[in-house]
């Protein structure tokens, strides 16, 4: 086996450490963007709301100056105002995003800074984990500490590539939040020193499937971030929909229920392909390492589990007409099964799969 490079390690850590320090700037720049952008939809409308009303005024002055010239008019007109709340739904006022999650040419320099510094932050968290692996001599997947990381960097990158098809910096502020905490949690509870794998990892099979396992479980956190915004924006539409005030304005800047429902939904479909994939391949590897593609093993039992919930979700959203409220809340509930498979089965259920290597 190849020797540990400890400085290779320890520059790893640091710039792991430098990556979560730009992550914690860019998750407050998307904050940030969230709030000042909102404020300034919010004086948009404003100012729309009063120009509607100086011509619904206007008109009813020239309605009376007609009906005081002789012309019958009984009474004035009725109120023309249109509620321009409506169009933050649809993208109409060229501010909030419509169906197809652009925006319009309104500057954001905040939510620029942010997106920068997410993709620094993404590129030192890379050479963080290139390191880590050039320590250790081998692809660095073998323990808590390693997952957390490379899962997060999956999560960001991911998260960057989205970014070029569609606005989702709304989004910003919840997945980079998400990646802060894994990455806390990597340096916090799940640090463990650089080392060799155990023999049932040293395979060639593990570059392959638990390459897919992250890609898949990173498509899974955007569209638990989208499921989570769907139900709070669902919310929202219906109280403003019942004439009630709009107690959250934050939300101005994210697009309609139905919007992030379909995105969630092409999304979670990709995510299911490779989760399939998953499946496969870690029975094949199964056999190839312990003589059996299926042993009911805790993990390999949860991993099976997260796919039954997700497919679940794809037929009934497609097939039973399972909208709304009610799929947003089975993609979180497959997505509570992911996070569970991978934090407390690790740690807490012992099996072939015990490769947490948390305290070793």
């Amino acid at each position: 086996m190849p020797e540990i490079n400890e400085g290779f390690a320890q520059l790893s850590e640091q710039l792991m450490l430098v990556a979560g320090l730009a992550y914690a700037v860019a998750f407050c720049a998307y904050a940030w963007d969230l709030v000042t952008f909102s404020q300034a939809v919010k004086k948009g409308l404003a100012g729309e709301q009063a120009a509607s009303d100086a011509l619904n005024s206007k008109e009813a002055a020239l309605v009376g100056a007609r009906g005081a010239a002789g012309q019958g008019l009984d009474s004035g007109p009725q109120d023309r105002g249109v509620r321009p709340s409506s169009k933050t739904h649809a993208g109409s006022d060229g501010i909030t995003a419509g169906d197809s999650m652009r925006y319009g040419k309104q500057r954001r320099v905040v939510a620029r800074v942010a997106v920068a510094l997410t993709v620094v932050a993404a590129v030192v968290q890379g050479a963080a984990v290139l390191f880590r692996g050039l320590a250790a001599g081998r692809v660095p997947w073998g323990n808590m500490y390693e997952f957390c990381t490379t899962g997060s960097f999956a999560v960001a990158v991911v998260f960057l590539l989205v970014l070029t098809r569609r606005d989702l910096r709304f989004l910003g502020t919840f997945v980079i939040g998400l990646v802060l905490v894994m990455v806390v949690a990597a340096s916090v509870a799940f640090w463990t020193p650089v080392g060799h794998l155990v023999p049932a990892l040293q395979s060639y099979w593990l570059i392959i499937h638990v390459s897919i396992a992250v890609l898949s479980s990173a498509f899974f956190t955007l569209t638990f971030a989208m499921s989570v915004l769907q139900l709070f924006q669902t919310r929202r539409e219906a109280s403003i929909a019942a004439g009630k005030k709009d107690k959250a304005p934050v939300m101005r800047l994210v697009p309609n229920a139905l919007s992030l429902e379909n995105l969630s939904y092409r999304i979670n479909g990709i995510a299911f392909v490779g989760w399939t994939l998953t499946l496969m391949f870690g029975s094949i590897w199964a056999e190839k390492a312990w003589g059996r593609f299926w042993g009911w093993d805790t993990k390999e039992v949860w991993t099976f589990v997260i796919w039954v919930v997700y497919a679940g979700y794809l037929h009934a959203r497609a097939t039973k007409g399972w909208t709304g409220t009610r799929a947003a809340w089975l993609s979180i509930v497959g997505y509570l099964c992911v996070v569970f498979n991978f934090t407390i089965v690790n740690m807490y259920f012992s099996g072939l799969h015990s490769y947490a290597g948390v305290g070793s």
